[in-house]
Formats: structure tokens, C-alpha cells, sequence
């Protein structure tokens, strides 16, 4: 008799597992405590046991695949109506990880998704596997089909209620994949940052974190209306290009958030060869000179008190190194993307700025913003005691 005490009234799903042990030396331990879960019917350690075994490196070898599949065929279907269903879906999407070929992978899933849709409760954990199917046609070349699969998940998931983060991310990340495919520049990096949100980075691959920093930084730099630098430049997965060939990434992003066109001209120098090996950088130097050029305007705009904000076109003119006409037509961009609202004053040649859209602020942004605030409480201070001093019947003072 083996480890596994194997007999005549063995389950058919625990000789299984000692056929593969027997086949698979490797195997055994693992396996081994597999079958003790199933003989005990812990079902809840042996959901966690399995999420540990398909992960396991060495069906990354050939015929890796074949042995999970059959895992789950031999085994895992034996007991699957005892797991929780989010957590089967994501066994199976991490067996189906294991396929070679998109078709193979998709045609392991599909059945999943119509055997699921017929529990209780399908709803996100059919999603999850649609989103990784979804992912699957997109990488052999049906991006229809991804399509109709993400804008329909997309719908389900605006109508749940207590969303598994894992479910969200799955949506949003295919959601960000097919965006790229389709050359989205600002939907990448909507939904790649929405990923993200739901996505534990430090359980990344380095590479694969260093990956997303890298597309994050280009598509905010080249995003139609990508204005607001400091999310990304906050997030954790930035770190990830720290001593790197593309660490350079995030000093373009600080100088594009702080509008400093000088630094600007500097790097562009600093960096010549690391930006023209970026095709994209270099078809749109217009457009990023134009983008900059609006944050050193917002940047103005930002050093002033909220109930002041007059500004001469000359002063602009300035600190933007354009003509007046070119002011002009900056204001006019400025305001036909929704970044402010105010009026141009021709004859006076100013600007009234009457909103900002708001924007995440950085620490030196925020310290900023502190130092105003104890000035205007400074300030409302001193009118306090003037009024105290000049009318102390109208407040009651003795």
C-alpha cells in the first residue's frame, strides 16, 4: 500500500493523484496532501492547496499543461460543487495560464463559463473567466471578439455590489490590453491605473511591474487628455524603474507635472538617445511641447490666490517663451479641454481664470498649499481683530 493508502474503495479521484505522484516523483508530497484534504473533506485548505499546486514550476515544463488539465479533469471536477466559485475560477484561469496556444487555453475555459453559469451566484466569477478569455482572442488576433466581451463586463460590472478586487482588476485590465491593441493611448492608461487600484503591485513580477511603468509613463505623456501627472508619478509600481534604462521616465514625468518647460528643453538634451529610440515620442514632439507648455500655464495659474486670478497676457507670454497670438491660442486650448474656465479680456489683455480643474497634488504641492492656508488664516486673524478693535458693539465686546 502507498502513502496515500490506496485500496479497493480508494476514490476513483485519490488514485488519480497517486498515479500522477508515481509518474511524478515531484509530485508526491503535494499531491499527497492533496488527497488527505479530499479524504477529510477540508474543502476550504484544499481550495488553498490547490491554488498552491497549479502554480507550481514545474508544470511550466513540457507537457505541463496536459497534467493540470487532467488534474482538474480527474480531480478538481470531482469536488468542484464544494469550492467557492470565484476561487475555482481562478484555479482554472491558472491552469489554463499553463496552454501554449490561445485556441487550447480558450478551449478549456469556455465550458467553464457555461458550467459556472449555471450555479448560484455566477455572476464575477464568470466575469473573471470572460475577462481572461477575453485577453486570450486578443492575443490570436480577434479583437472583436475581446471587444464584445470587455464592453459587456465592462456593463455587469457597474451593476455589482461588493465586487471582488480581483474580478475588477480582471475587467480592467483587459479592458487596458485592448485599448493598447487599438493604440487608445488615454484609455491604456485609464484602465491600466484602474487595474492597478485593484492589484496588489508587490505581488507583480518585477518585469512585468517595470512593464506597466513604462507603458503608464508613455501613455501619459502622449494621452490626448492626460493632464493630471501625479497619480502615476505616486504609485508604487514607478519604483519599479529605479536604477533601470527607463528611470529616465520619471524625470520627464515630474517636469511635465511641475510645467517647467526649461528643464523641459534640458532633458530633451540630457536624454536625446533614450527619446528617439521611442517612435512615439518623437512623431508627437509637437504635441508634447504643446502639453507642457498648458501645464507651465496651469502651473501660473496654480501660484495664485483663488480670488485673484487676473493675469496679464504679457506675463504669460513670459514665463511660456510664446508670442501673443501664441498665448492666445494656448487659452483657447486650455479652456476647449475643460482645464479652466474664464474669460479673455482682448482689450485689457488679461485672462480672468474663474475655475481650475482639480488635480492631484504632490507633498511640495501640498506644502504649498499649507503655507496659504496659514496665510489666509494670517490674515482672517488680523481682519478679525481690526473689526473687534473699530466695532466692539456689533460683536458684543465689552
Amino acid at each position: 500500500m502507498s502513502a496515500m493508502e490506496v485500496g479497493p474503495s480508494t476514490p476513483a479521484a485519490v488514485e488519480f493523484l497517486e498515479s500522477e505522484a508515481g509518474a511524478v516523483p515531484e509530485l508526491a508530497a503535494a499531491y499527497g496532501e492533496l488527497a488527505q484534504l479530499y479524504t477529510s473533506k477540508l474543502w476550504h485548505q484544499l481550495t488553498s492547496k490547490l491554488e498552491e499546486v497549479v502554480r507550481l514550476e514545474l508544470f511550466a515544463a513540457a507537457g505541463g499543461s496536459a497534467r493540470l488539465v487532467a488534474l482538474y479533469e480527474k480531480f478538481i471536477a470531482d469536488v468542484e460543487d464544494k469550492l467557492n466559485l470565484l476561487r475555482l475560477a481562478r484555479i482554472v484561469v491558472a491552469i489554463a495560464e499553463r496552454c501554449t496556444a490561445p485556441g487550447e487555453a480558450i478551449a478549456f475555459l469556455d465550458p467553464m463559463v457555461a458550467k459556472m453559469s449555471e450555479q448560484k451566484n455566477p455572476e464575477q466569477p464568470t466575469v473573471f473567466l470572460q475577462m481572461h478569455i477575453a485577453q486570450l482572442h486578443l492575443a490570436a488576433g480577434e479583437a472583436g471578439q475581446c471587444k464584445e466581451l470587455v464592453e459587456e463586463a465592462l456593463t455587469k460590472l457597474g451593476e455589482m455590489t461588493e465586487v471582488d478586487p480581483s474580478v475588477s482588476a480582471a475587467v480592467y485590465g483587459a479592458a487596458a490590453q485592448l485599448a493598447k491593441a487599438k493604440q487608445d493611448v488615454a484609455g491604456f492608461y485609464k484602465n491600466a491605473l484602474l487595474h492597478l487600484a485593484y492589484t496588489s503591485v508587490d505581488a507583480l513580477p518585477v518585469s512585468t511591474q517595470r512593464d506597466f511603468a513604462v507603458d503608464l509613463s508613455l501613455a501619459a505623456l502622449l494621452g490626448e487628455n492626460v493632464f493630471n501627472f501625479a497619480e502615476l508619478i505616486a504609485h508604487p509600481v514607478m519604483r519599479s524603474l529605479a536604477g533601470t534604462s527607463f528611470a529616465w521616465l520619471e524625470e520627464l514625468l515630474h517636469c511635465f507635472n511641475r510645467g517647467d518647460l526649461q528643464q523641459y528643453d534640458e532633458l530633451c538634451y540630457k536624454y536625446a538617445d533614450q527619446l528617439n529610440a521611442q517612435p512615439a515620442l518623437v512623431q508627437n514632439e509637437r504635441k508634447l511641447r504643446e502639453k507642457i507648455t498648458i501645464l507651465a500655464l496651469m502651473e501660473i495659474i496654480f501660484h495664485l490666490p483663488a480670488d485673484d486670478r487676473t493675469i496679464e497676457l504679457t506675463t504669460i507670454a513670459e514665463k511660456t517663451k510664446l508670442p501673443l497670438d501664441g498665448v492666445e491660442f494656448l487659452l483657447m486650448k486650455t479652456l476647449s479641454v475643460h482645464l479652466i474656465e474664464g474669460i479673455i479680456d482682448q482689450v485689457e489683455g488679461t485672462v480672468r481664470v474663474s475655475w481650475v480643474q482639480p488635480r492631484v497634488l504632490l507633498m511640495p504641492q501640498i506644502e504649498e498649499l499649507k503655507g496659504r492656508l496659514q496665510g489666509w488664516k494670517t490674515k482672517v486673524h488680523s481682519a478679525l481683530v481690526t473689526v473687534e478693535g473699530e466695532s466692539p458693539e456689533l460683536l458684543g465686546v465689552a
